[in-house]
C-alpha cells in the first residue's frame, strides 16, 4: 500500500497507534491521530509524536477524523466492526491495523506467535535465546515495542543504502484484535500456543474469536510453517493452515502429521526437527515456573532451533529465564509467606494454570473489569486450593455468585485492602496470589500498573 501523500487516520493513540503515526509520517502520509479519550489523558503518548506535523483529534468529536481519511489504521484496542469504520469501508477507504501496516515494510522473515496465554513469555525467551545465540532478531509487537519500529528500523537501512534488513528475524506477538485487519501478513512461522474463552465481551463465540486466531495461518504457504500445541484445543486449527506442520506437547508424542517439533520422553525436552534429533534439558530443569511456562518454553525452544540457534544457546535460556513481570512473579517473602503478582492472568484460563501450579493454601486475590467470561471453571479449583478469597473490582459481585457454594470470600473496596488483609489472614507455609481472572482496565491503567502497585504494597508491608 502506497500511502504517500495520502490522508490517513490513525485511531486509537497507545503504543501501537503512536508507531503507526511514526512510520506513516517517514512513508511521506499525512497523518492524523484520534482517539476518544481527551487531549490530557493521553499526554505522554503525545509526547512520542510531532505535533507540528500531525493533526491530533481528541474527545468526543474524534469521529470527525475519518470524514477526510483515505486510509484508516486502526490500534488493537479498537472493535474493527465500528459503525464508523463500516461507513468508511463503505465509502472505499482501506480500514488495516498496524501490524499490517508495519509487516509489509519488514524484509526479514517474521516469526508470528499468538494464543489466549503465554504468548508473551514465549516471544520473550525465543528472543532470549535468539540473542544468545548471535542471530540479530526484532522483538515485540503486541508485547511492547510495535511492529513498526521495526519497519522503520528497515526504512532507515534502505535509504542509507544497506541491501539487507538489520534483523535477521523478527519475531513478533500478535492478539486476535490484531488479527482481526490483516489482509496480507504473512509469517513465515506462525504459532497458536492455546485458545481459551477470552474477549467474550468483544466476540460473539468462542468459534468466532478463534476463528479470529486462525487468521495468522491465512497467507501461508509452502515453505512456511505453523507451530500448534497439540495438549490444546488450538491442534484442530491444523486444517486451516498450508503450511508445514510442527507441533509441541507435553503429554503425547508428536502426531505423525507434523515435519517436526517439541515433546517429553522420560522426563526430557527432545527436540526433532529435519536438521536436528536431540535432547534439550530435563523438564524439572526448566527455570519458569509453572506447567504452563515449561510449555511456552517448549514452543520457544522449536522455534529458536527452527530458526538455526544453536542447541547450547537454547539449553541455557531454558534453564535460567524464571518468567516475565507480573506472571507468577514471586514479589516477597514475608513471615513464611509468599507473595506473588500474577497480575498478568487478565482471564479464567490463565488464572486456572496460576492455582494449579501452586501447592500450599491460597489467599486469592481476584477481580476487575468483567470482559464475558465463564467464571465457573474456576469452581472447583478455588474450592480445592483458596483458604480465603478477596474480591476487588466491577466483576466481584458476579464471581461471587458463579463461585457459590464456596463461601471463604471477603469483598475489599482497594488493592491496599486486600493486601492489608490478606497479609493478615496468611500464615506461615501460604501463598498471596495476586491472579484477577479480570482486565484491569477498571481500576488501573493497565495489567502492569495494577502488578506495580500490588508489588509496591507487599514491599512496604512491615516485617
Amino acid at each position: 500500500m502506497d500511502v504517500q501523500g495520502k490522508h490517513v487516520t490513525v485511531l486509537g493513540l497507545g503504543r501501537s497507534g503512536v508507531g503507526a503515526a511514526r512510520l506513516l509520517q517517514t512513508l511521506g502520509a499525512r497523518v492524523t491521530v484520534a482517539d476518544r479519550q481527551e487531549e490530557t489523558a493521553l499526554a505522554s503518548m503525545l509526547d512520542h509524536v510531532d505535533r507540528a506535523a500531525v493533526q491530533v483529534v481528541m474527545g468526543s468529536a474524534y469521529e470527525r477524523a475519518l470524514e477526510e481519511a483515505e486510509v484508516v489504521v486502526i490500534s488493537p484496542g479498537v472493535p474493527s466492526g465500528l459503525e464508523m469504520l463500516e461507513r468508511a469501508r463503505r465509502r472505499g477507504v482501506p480500514v488495516i491495523g498496524e501490524l499490517e501496516l508495519a509487516s509489509t515494510h519488514v524484509r526479514a522473515p517474521v516469526i508470528a506467535v499468538t494464543g489466549t496465554n503465554g504468548k508473551s513469555t514465549t516471544v520473550t525467551v525465543l528472543g532470549k535465546m535468539l540473542e544468545a545465540g548471535g542471530v540479530r532478531a526484532f522483538v515485540g509487537g503486541n508485547l511492547g515495542t510495535p511492529l513498526s519500529e521495526a519497519a522503520l528500523a528497515d526504512l532507515r537501512a534502505r535509504a542509507g543504502g544497506a541491501a539487507e534488513s538489520p534483523y535477521q528475524l523478527v519475531v513478533t506477538e500478535v492478539s486476535s484484535f490484531q488479527l482481526e485487519t490483516i489482509e496480507r501478513f504473512h509469517p513465515w512461522v506462525a504459532a497458536v500456543l492455546n485458545i481459551s474463552r477470552d474477549h467474550m465481551d468483544r466476540y460473539p463465540s468462542w468459534d468466532a474469536y478463534a476463528a479470529a486466531k486462525a487468521r495468522i495461518f491465512q497467507n501461508q504457504g509452502k515453505g512456511d510453517y505453523a507451530l500448534l500445541n497439540q495438549d490444546d484445543v488450538a491442534w484442530s486449527l491444523r486444517r486451516a493452515t498450508r503450511a508445514a506442520l510442527l507441533g509441541f506437547s507435553l503429554t503425547q508424542p508428536l502426531a505423525p502429521e507434523v515435519t517436526g517439533g517439541s515433546y517429553v520422553k522420560d522426563g526430557v525436552i527432545r527436540i526433532r526437527l529435519p536438521h536436528a534429533d536431540e535432547d534439550l534439558c530435563r523438564v524439572d530443569e526448566v527455570a519458569a515456573a509453572g506447567i504452563h511456562n515449561r510449555a511456552n518454553v517448549m514452543a520457544a525452544s522449536t522455534l529458536a532451533r527452527l530458526s538455526g540457534c544453536a542447541a547450547s544457546a537454547v539449553r541455557e535460556v531454558a534453564r535460567t529465564f524464571t518468567g516475565l513481570d507480573h506472571a507468577m512473579q514471586t514479589v516477597r517473602h514475608l513471615r513464611g509467606v509468599r507473595f506473588i503478582d500474577d497480575s498478568k492472568a487478565t482471564n479464567v484460563d490463565a488464572t486456572l494454570k496460576a492455582l494449579e501450579s501452586v501447592e500450599t493454601p491460597v489467599v486469592l486475590i481476584a477481580g476487575g473489569r468483567d470482559k464475558g467470561a465463564d467464571f465457573l471453571p474456576l469452581r472447583d479449583a478455588v474450592t480445592r486450593k483458596v483458604k480465603l478469597l478477596l474480591l476487588i473490582g466491577e466483576a466481584a459481585s458476579r464471581l461471587e455468585q458463579v463461585l457459590k457454594p464456596f463461601d471463604r470470600v471477603q469483598h475489599v473496596r482497594s488493592l491496599a485492602q486486600a493486601v492489608e488483609v490478606a497479609d493478615g489472614r496468611a500464615t506461615t507455609g501460604d501463598v498471596v496470589l495476586l491472579s484477577p481472572a479480570c482486565a484491569s482496565f477498571d481500576m488501573f491503567t493497565d495489567y502492569e500498573d495494577r502488578g506495580r502497585q500490588f508489588t509496591a504494597l507487599v514491599k512496604a508491608l512491615p516485617e
